[in-house]
């Protein structure tokens, strides 16, 4: 693999998880092939996961009518979103692979990872509402309509049963012909 900036935005709360197990692994071997690795660790940041109006610096367009795809993409195009979504939106942009490292809550991310992508994924930055909704958006979701290039997954089925010291080597391999960057540890 060719060094490349790599953005690992990890929702676990427990540093002894399966998936902190997993994060370092990512972490220890894109960093021996060269990578760049940086980790947005949502809890341990105590990202918020609710979009509001405190997402804006300074006065609402439409205060008594607030709609945050709007206001998003005002303060977006006017410099003012609140530090903690700007910062994430610079390591996206500067970042040439993104992985996504979760478990599964009730077939879905947990709600900090739900927080990130609603307040990070923003109008303007990651989308435009000229971008006409359709059915192949819908199927395909959020990463997908925000324009990523979505890799197949790498779904880890009963982790507890998984030997912590085979999990480099089972991460590693490639699946699907796919570069073995551990091209999406458990993810999108």
């Amino acid at each position: 693999i060719a060094a490349k900036k790599v953005l690992i935005v990890y929702a676990h709360q427990s540093s002894g998880s399966f998936n902190a197990a997993a994060k370092n692994a990512a972490v220890e071997v894109l960093t021996a092939q060269g990578c760049t690795v940086e980790v947005s660790d949502l809890c341990a940041m105590s990202f918020k996961a609710t979009a509001t109006a405190d997402d804006i610096k300074g006065d609402l367009k439409n205060a008594d009518n607030f709609c945050y795809l709007d206001e998003s993409k005002l303060a977006w195009e006017q410099g003012k979103l609140s530090d903690d979504i700007t910062k994430e939106q610079a390591k996206l942009a500067e970042a040439d692979l993104v992985i996504f490292q979760f478990p599964m809550y009730w077939f879905s991310v947990p709600g900090i990872l739900k927080g990130w992508f609603d307040r990070v994924l923003t109008n303007g930055f990651a989308f435009s509402q000229e971008k006409p909704y359709s059915l192949e958006t819908f199927k395909n979701g959020i990463l997908h309509y925000c324009g990523f290039q979505v890799l197949a997954p790498q779904i880890f089925w009963a982790p507890a049963l998984v030997d912590a010291g085979e999990l480099a080597h089972t991460t590693a391999r490639p699946a699907g012909g796919e570069d073995p960057v551990l091209h999406c540890l458990g993810l999108f």
